[in-house]
């Protein structure tokens, strides 16, 4: 999967032309969403992009992750990132994630892309099971998480490290024989 689009929304691959853009909105959001996420950083430029850019590209081909950059549905405006990763092929599970841009937070975005990687991470790669984790002061991760119906499974101490030190994570589920999701979309291979 290179690009998964629906109206209002583009989630696909990032480009090495993308690069510049995609330095600019880490470093504007390291106050919110560099509290959870340690690469979220002031000093985070193009050469971190590419590189993360071609990690992207070479787990996509692996199918270890499907990583993207939600964009405007032309596919112009950089709005955050989200993906499907931490793959576990022998329990046919994966991870949700999912971070929006300073400017863009609080517009529903993080939700639509998620329904839109779970729609393709029960139909498209065929999981049985797709968990989003995210510390449990993360009140806004957590939230989308509950927009999405996702099942609270546990307070599960030590789970994510956050600026170096352990805390506590919030792990919801979402499985494929409850999935019911709304939002139309079309993948592109």
């Amino acid at each position: 999967m290179k690009k998964i689009t629906a109206p209002g929304i583009c989630l696909r691959a990032c480009e090495s032309e993308d690069a510049d853009v995609f330095a600019a909105v880490v470093r504007e959001s390291v106050a919110t969403v560099g509290r959870w996420m340690g690469w979220c950083h002031a000093e985070f430029n193009s050469d971190h992009a590419r590189d993360w850019f071609a990690a992207c590209d070479k787990a996509r081909e692996e199918a270890t992750a499907f990583e993207f950059g939600i964009f405007s549905e032309d596919g112009k405006v950089l709005l955050g990132g989200a993906g499907l990763n931490m793959i576990s092929k022998l329990h046919n599970y994966c991870n949700l994630g999912y971070w929006i841009r300073q400017s863009s937070q609080g517009q529903g975005i993080a939700t639509r892309a998620a329904i839109l990687l779970a729609n393709a991470g029960f139909r498209e790669l065929g999981f049985n099971r797709i968990e989003i984790v995210a510390a449990e002061a993360n009140v806004n991760s957590i939230a989308v998480a509950k927009k999405l119906g996702a099942q609270l499974e546990c307070m599960a101490r030590n789970r994510l490290m956050v600026g170096g030190v352990p805390v506590t994570a919030a792990v919801h589920s979402l499985l494929r024989e409850d999935w019911q999701a709304s939002l139309t979309y079309d993948v592109q291979k």
